[in-house]
């Protein structure tokens, strides 16, 4: 609402109203805003739940400290949720389609979570929500994700033109670097239009069209394409989800991995929704999606906000209300600036944390059928609890885990250049 109030004192002429037009000033607006807001919000809260005893309730696995962690207040994902939206709605421009889908997934899968944090918290039964339900609600919001992404007229693509390899810089203002209009100045990318392409690390022609996968039925024009490409969104969204989900085990844990994630994601938009960068890396550039960067800066200074009271010894637990908002975020967010199949490198740790239980039970149910006795390869999982039952403390477990995911980051960031 404040980005509409700057441009109508700027359209007016008064002096240094127009600062609200560049991204890069609403991005640092929206990081601060959330931080704050999570600070503060969050004791209030917190003192709350605890009047109001709604607490985590604690399974006994054996595990060192976390007997004490029971009572803890849970569902602190909505101070989270609260630090992304209130932002938002503050400084983004509310009509880019982008805006809008990430603002649907928030508070879609923040309804999601918060039902299953519910019936945990109030219903006293430690399932939940059941895996079902969660798994439709995932696969709903990935089908309106895809639907909008391959159909809607403002969600398209600028592939660079091939026939010259002249790199052509257009000389343009900041602004115009910042909001995307020098597109229209220069040549260098070909008119928008929908697509199934994506991009892929570490070769020079980085680009994979999803229509490939519909070749074998004779579909030379990819009209059978929105199926795979809303499947394959659908499967994103719920991985990545439940990833972050199963991350969420120690104090501090997902909170910082994601913050760092967050990160990586805003460079990534930022690149690829800058005709500049998107022609100096060689990477298709997509128009309207510099606000999905601010969108991005409000998630990681949320995170950070809420890490001051979720850090060891933690005040409170985001829950799944946190959670899966967050993976989902992560999600949606690469899908839009096509660089979802970079995720496996970028959330390195959730897909260690996901894989680690896959493995823990296949190889559980395969030897318990083959020998009668279930076998572990881990000595527990997800794999947090592995390093925990090694006897290691969370605190330096969860410090290492966000170390790692600084690298992958930073990996994910340079596969842009390294082909």
């Amino acid at each position: 609402m404040l980005y509409y109030l700057f441009k109508w004192l700027h359209s007016i002429g008064l002096p240094g109203s127009g600062v609200f037009q560049y991204i890069s000033f609403r991005s640092a607006a929206a990081f601060v805003l959330s931080v704050l807001i999570s600070m503060f919000i969050g004791r209030g809260f917190i003192r709350f739940l605890r009047r109001k005893q709604i607490g985590e309730e604690v399974r006994d696995l054996g595990l060192a400290g976390q007997n004490e962690k029971a009572g803890t207040p849970t569902m602190g994902g909505l101070i989270i949720i609260a630090a992304i939206l209130i932002p938002v709605l503050l400084v983004c421009e509310l009509r880019n389609v982008y805006v809008l889908l990430m603002l649907f997934t928030t508070v879609w899968l923040g309804l999601l979570g918060f039902a299953d944090d519910y019936i945990k918290v109030f219903k006293h039964n430690k399932e939940g929500l059941s895996p079902r339900k969660k798994l439709i609600g995932q696969i709903i919001l990935g089908v309106l994700v895809g639907v909008v992404v391959y159909f809607h007229p403002d969600a398209k693509i600028s592939e660079k033109n091939r026939t010259s390899d002249v790199v052509y810089t257009p000389v343009v203002t900041a602004l115009q670097v910042e909001n995307q209009e020098a597109a229209q100045t220069p040549k260098i990318f070909g008119e928008p239009h929908h697509s199934t392409k994506t991009t892929i690390p570490f070769v020079k022609d980085n680009e994979f069209d999803y229509s490939w996968f519909t070749r074998w039925l004779g579909d030379d024009t990819g009209k059978w394409s929105c199926i795979i490409y809303i499947l394959i969104v659908v499967f994103i969204i719920a991985a990545v989800s439940n990833g972050a989900n199963l991350t969420d085990g120690l104090d501090g844990l997902a909170t910082g991995t994601t913050s760092v994630v967050a990160v990586g994601i805003a460079i990534l938009g930022y690149v690829s929704g800058n005709v500049i960068f998107a022609n100096y890396l060689n990477i298709m550039y997509i128009p309207n999606s510099g606000e999905l960067v601010i969108f991005i800066s409000a998630v990681v200074g949320a995170c950070l906000g809420f890490y001051w009271w979720n850090c060891y010894p933690a005040q409170v637990f985001m829950g799944d209300t946190g959670s899966l908002t967050l993976g989902g975020i992560v999600a949606v967010s690469c899908v839009i600036i096509r660089k979802e199949l970079l995720l496996p490198i970028l959330c390195g740790i959730y897909l260690a944390e996901a894989v680690s239980v896959i493995m823990q039970r296949s190889y559980f149910k395969y030897t318990k059928k083959k020998y009668g006795e279930g076998r572990r390869i881990f000595l527990m999982a997800p794999l947090h609890h592995h390093f925990q039952k090694k006897g290691l403390h969370e605190s330096k477990i969860v410090q290492r885990f966000i170390v790692i995911s600084l690298l992958l980051a930073v990996l994910t960031v340079a596969t842009l250049k390294v082909r």
